[in-house]
C-alpha cells in the first residue's frame, strides 16, 4: 500500500541545515559536457544540412562530475574517485573539478584512456545535434587496484557513499560489487545510480534510484501504475538484498518502496526546459538529505524537490540551498502550525527563499507570556506590513531575566504552539539572548515592527535593519492590555477580558 501524505516540511528543512556537516565519497563515470550554441541561417552547400554559426561555448561536468558539483553546491564536501584519460577532457575535468573545491587527490588519469565527453549543439534553445566522443571498456588490472586504494583511502572520512554508473566502463566487471562490499564492512551506506538490465551487480546496496523507465528493465517488463512500480521494487529487494529502492517516474513525483511499505511522494508541477542531469542532482540530494539525518522519505521529499528545480533550467545543471527551500515552500503550500516553528538556521533559510520570491518580510518580538488582544492587534497590524512575518519569541530563561523568576506562566513551547496557530504569523523562533538582535542580524528582515510605546532609536535592531535597506515600523498597542495586567486581575480575583 502507498501513502500518499508528505512528510513535515520542519524535519527536511533541519536536514538541508546540517547539509554543510556531510561529506559524501562519489566512485564512477564522469563525463565532460560541451554546450555549443548558435544560429542556423543557411544550408550547407555541401550536403542538404543545415550551417549551425557558432555563438558561445561553455564546458560543464557530466555524469558522477555532475553529482559532485551539485553535492558541494548544498554546501557539502565531495570526494570524487575515478579513472580518466590523460587527454584534454580529462585535463578539463580535473580542473574544473578543484576549481570548484573538490579533492582531486583520488583522480587518476591513465595514457591509453579515453575521457568521455558529449557535444551539444542547439539553434534557438533547440537542440540539433549531439557528439559523443567515447570508448567504453572496464578497468584494466592497475586502474582497478588504484581506484580501490584511492576509495578505501576516502571511505573513512566520508559519511555516504554514491556509485554513479553510467556504463561507460568504471563500475564493470565487479568494481561496483567490490565496492558495495567494502562499504558494508565498513558500515557506510552506499546508493547506487543504476544502468542495464542486471541489477545483481549491485546486490548489497543500501539503496538504488532507477527511474520508472530502468525499473522496468530491470524486472523484463514495463511499469507505470503505482501498485507495479513497488511489486517491482520489491523483486529487486528481494533478489539483491537492497533496503529499499527510489524510483523517480517523471512528472508522476518519486516512490520509495521498502519490503513492508512504500511512499508516494508527487512532484510540483513546473515548466520543463531541460532534463539533463536531474538525475545527478536527484541522488545528490538524496545522498546529502540520507547522511544529515533524513529517513528516506524524508530524503526522497528533499530530492524531489530539487530535481523539480533543475528540470527548470537549461544544461547539465546544479542548484543551491536557496533554491531547494524555496522549492520545498512551494511543494508543502502553506505551513502547518507546528511546523512553523522553526530554529534560527531554518528560519534564515526560509527567509531566503522568501526573498527570492519577490515576498517582502516582516519581524517582530516578544514574550508573549499569556497571548490577550493586544498581542492579537500587534501581529495583525505587523503582518499587514509585509507578506511573511517571523516572530522572535524569549525562551523562557530569557523572559524570566527579564520579568522575574515568577515568569513565563507559560513555557516556551506552548507559547510558540499558540502564537504559530496565529494566521498573521509565518514562523516563529525562540531566541535564549535578552534582545533579539543576533536575530534580527541572522535574518534581516525588510520590516522591523514593534509597538508605538518604542521610539526608532530605542528599537533593537532598527539600525541592521535601516542599514541594509529596510524599515522600522511603530504600530498602536490597544490601551489597557499586558500580560502584567492580565496576571494582576489573575492574583486578585478579578476577570481577565
Amino acid at each position: 500500500m502507498i501513502k500518499h501524505n508528505p512528510p513535515s516540511p520542519e524535519p527536511l528543512h533541519r536536514a538541508i541545515a546540517r547539509f554543510g556537516d556531510v561529506t559524501v565519497l562519489v566512485v564512477g563515470d564522469l563525463i565532460l559536457d560541451r554546450f555549443v550554441n548558435g544560429v542556423i541561417e543557411r544550408i550547407s552547400p555541401e550536403a542538404p544540412i543545415p550551417v549551425l554559426h557558432g555563438r558561445s561555448e561553455m564546458s560543464a561536468m557530466g555524469g558522477a562530475g555532475n553529482v559532485v558539483a551539485n553535492i558541494i553546491s548544498l554546501g557539502a564536501r565531495a570526494v570524487p574517485v575515478s579513472v580518466i584519460g590523460t587527454d584534454v577532457a580529462g585535463d578539463s575535468l580535473v580542473r574544473m573539478l578543484g576549481e570548484l573545491g573538490a579533492e582531486t587527490a583520488g583522480l587518476s588519469q591513465q595514457r591509453g584512456r579515453m575521457t568521455s565527453s558529449k557535444s551539444r549543439f542547439s539553434a534557438l534553445n533547440q537542440q540539433v545535434l549531439r557528439f559523443d566522443e567515447e570508448e567504453i571498456k572496464p578497468l584494466g588490472q592497475a586502474e582497478r587496484a588504484e581506484l580501490v586504494r584511492h576509495f578505501r583511502a576516502a571511505l573513512a572520512s566520508a559519511d555516504i557513499v554514491i556509485l554513479s554508473d553510467y556504463g561507460k566502463g568504471i563500475l564493470l566487471d565487479g568494481v561496483a560489487a567490490e565496492l558495495i562490499a567494502i562499504c558494508r564492512e565498513a558500515g557506510k551506506p552506499v546508493l547506487v545510480d543504476p544502468k542495464g538490465r542486471d541489477y545483481s551487480r549491485y546486490a548489497g546496496a543500501t539503496a538504488i534510484t532507477p527511474n520508472r523507465k530502468e525499473l522496468g528493465e530491470a524486472v523484463g517488463h514495463a511499469v507505470f501504475a503505482d501498485d507495479e512500480i513497488v511489486e517491482a521494487a520489491r523483486e529487486l529487494i528481494l533478489a539483491h538484498g537492497f533496503e529499499f529502492v527510489v524510483a523517480t517516474r517523471s512528472e508522476k513525483g518519486m516512490s520509495v518502496v521498502g519490503p513492508q511499505e512504500a511512499r508516494h511522494i508527487a512532484t510540483q508541477a513546473r515548466e520543463v526546459f531541460d532534463v539533463s542531469g536531474a538525475g545527478d542532482t536527484v541522488i545528490a540530494t538524496f545522498a546529502l538529505a540520507l547522511a544529515a539525518g533524513a529517513d528516506p522519505v524524508a530524503a526522497a521529499s528533499i530530492a524531489n524537490a530539487a530535481g523539480g528545480v533543475v528540470v527548470g533550467k537549461r544544461g547539465t545543471a546544479r542548484l543551491s540551498v536557496e533554491e531547494l527551500t524555496g522549492a520545498l515552500f512551494r511543494s508543502h503550500g502553506p505551513t502547518a502550525h507546528k511546523d512553523a516553528i522553526l530554529d534560527a538556521s531554518s528560519a534564515a533559510r526560509m527567509v531566503a527563499a522568501w526573498k527570492e520570491e519577490g515576498l517582502s518580510v516582516g519581524f517582530t518580538n516578544g514574550c508573549f507570556d499569556i497571548l490577550h488582544a493586544g498581542h492579537v492587534s500587534l501581529l495583525h497590524a505587523a503582518r499587514s506590513q509585509c507578506d511573511r512575518l517571523v516572530l522572535g519569541l524569549n525562551s523562557d530563561a530569557s523572559v524570566r531575566r527579564l520579568k522575574g523568576p515568577g515568569r513565563p506562566v507559560n513555557d516556551q513551547h506552548d507559547r510558540a504552539c499558540v502564537l504559530a496557530a496565529l494566521a498573521s504569523v509565518d514562523a516563529v523562533v525562540v531566541f535564549d539572548e535578552d534582545t533579539p538582535l543576533a536575530l534580527i542580524e541572522a535574518l534581516l528582515p525588510d520590516i522591523l515592527v514593534k509597538g508605538a510605546d518604542y521610539t526608532i532609536e530605542t528599537v533593537v535592531g532598527a539600525d541592521v535593519v535601516q542599514k541594509a535597506g529596510g524599515r522600522v515600523v511603530l504600530v498602536d498597542l490597544v490601551a489597557g492590555k499586558s500580560t502584567t495586567n492580565t496576571i494582576g486581575k489573575m492574583r486578585a480575583g478579578g476577570s481577565a477580558n
